[in-house]
């Protein structure tokens, strides 16, 4: 089975500060929404756990499966979409004058700029690490569960469910909400 959940809650998501690759701790909220999410794991039993390299994506990850024997194992693959010189913007979900608007309001009608990334390289590495990574043991029978990033998340569940981009972001998920893609 196939698990994916997104990082708790951090001080820029709580003012809605774009992180993209920002390494931004997890707040006390986030840590809490992290242990609590461990609880609703209980009875589940993962043999890996694909993580992504930043802070508050592997603290997630260590917090809800403490006391397991899951091993955490990073992939720069599962980094959030980068954002460029759009990370640390307040205000760009809802400014249409935002050069990186289009990308949460208009999927289809965004072009990267700035250093940002753009969709058609967010869906080539996350479709790269699906077939190297996340395919090959689930012909195995193995249970996995991954813990990213909204886009990131996004991303993935959109190749696995074949969402088209116009949709992208009806895949967001809450921080730490854990979602169940596939057997």
């Amino acid at each position: 089975m196939l698990y994916i959940t997104r990082h708790g809650k951090t001080d820029w998501n709580v003012i809605e500060k774009l992180q993209g690759h920002v390494d931004i701790p997890l707040n006390e909220t986030g840590i809490k929404m992290a242990k609590d999410a461990r609880a609703s794991l209980k009875g589940l039993h993962f043999d890996i756990c694909f993580c992504s390299p930043l802070q508050r994506a592997k603290k997630t990850a260590e917090l809800m499966l403490e006391g397991t024997n899951t091993p955490i194992i990073i992939d720069d693959r599962l980094i959030e979409m980068g954002f460029g010189e759009y990370e640390g913007y307040l205000s760009y979900f809802n400014n249409p004058s935002c050069p990186i608007n289009d990308l949460f309001v208009n999927p289809t009608a965004y072009v990267k700029q700035g250093g940002a990334e753009s969709f058609e390289e967010l869906f080539e590495r996350t479709g790269e690490f699906l077939k190297e990574k996340v395919y090959p043991l689930l012909e195995e029978k193995k249970d996995i569960l991954i813990v990213g990033h909204g886009a990131l998340n996004c991303a993935i569940i959109s190749q696995i469910k074949g969402t088209p981009l116009k949709n992208f972001w009806d895949n967001l998920t809450g921080n730490c909400e854990i979602k169940k893609l596939l057997d």
